[in-house]
């Protein structure tokens, strides 16, 4: 595994500076770090949630917020099936291994489908951020849908985000998409923490690598873009039974190859912004 050190650009003003916004922090927050990709199904839910457990166990007073209305994967990776709490004025988070916890999956059935346009969507964006009791976190963390388009806007434009991370597997069909992500944030002024290639290659039972989705893709596109490469995450299916029992791997096996990383990846942003 490679742990080395490891804007939306227009086509007519290439080189147009990131515009400045009124971005309002998170009351009850400290950092704000998004979990991005601008591709689907690329394993942003179940590294967001690895990640927010990672902090928790470095030390960090950790939230998580599930922001694609449209497929919350929250309810399901940590297995939550209440409603939260409200006093009449704001909503109360859900603890979840001593996570604060928030999804619109909390709100609805699990097979009711949301058919919303853009403003319902924004307004559900700035509930979460705005009218959920949030209480004294180090860092929230923020699970981005796909795509860039109006939850991305939302963050970008009005809410204190210190940081992101991009999420891709190597496979050239989502880096086009992480292309664009990468200048979206770029355009609108979100410092971007660095890449990490997740899925990247499967070690057989012949102990041989193999790399299923294209070798060295998002390294590439780091170094093109000039952003940090932070890591490479080998496909590993005790992930995926983790999280389909509702406990991720972090919290079901701290010490297991995966959990690692992630906690390599928490003790860095700890450093960063917390020391």
């Amino acid at each position: 595994m490679d742990n080395k050190k490891v804007g939306l650009s227009d086509t007519t003003k290439a080189k147009t500076e990131p515009k400045s916004f009124r971005r309002n922090p998170i009351i009850g927050t400290k950092f704000t770090i998004a979990i991005s990709s601008a591709k689907g199904g690329v394993g942003k839910s179940t590294f967001a949630t690895n990640l927010a457990l990672a902090l928790k166990r470095v030390g960090c007073k950790v939230g998580i917020l599930d922001a694609d209305v449209y497929g919350p994967s929250l309810p399901k990776l940590f297995a939550i099936n209440e409603k939260p709490e409200t006093n009449g004025q704001k909503l109360k988070p859900i603890i979840k291994y001593n996570i604060q916890c928030m999804s619109i999956g909390f709100l609805t059935d699990e097979q009711t489908p949301m058919i919303w346009r853009g403003p319902m969507v924004i307004s559900a964006i700035k509930t979460f951020t705005e009218k959920v009791e949030w209480k004294d976190l180090d860092f929230l963390i923020v699970d981005m849908p796909p795509g860039t388009g109006d939850t991305q806007l939302t963050f970008a434009q009005g809410i204190k985000v210190d940081t992101a991370i991009i999420l891709s597997t190597s496979q050239e069909i989502a880096l086009a998409d992480v292309k664009r992500g990468i200048r979206m944030f770029d355009k609108l002024g979100v410092s971007i923490l660095g890449l990490v290639e997740n899925m990247s290659y499967f070690i057989g039972d012949d102990k041989k690598k193999y790399n299923i989705f294209g070798e060295g893709g998002v390294k590439r596109i780091s170094l093109e873009f000039k952003k940090e490469f932070l890591c490479e995450i080998p496909i590993n299916s005790d992930v995926g039974k983790a999280g389909d029992r509702g406990m991720p791997i972090v919290e079901e096996k701290p010490e297991h190859e995966i959990s690692k990383i992630f906690i390599e990846i928490a003790d860095r942003l700890k450093k960063k912004y917390l020391n």
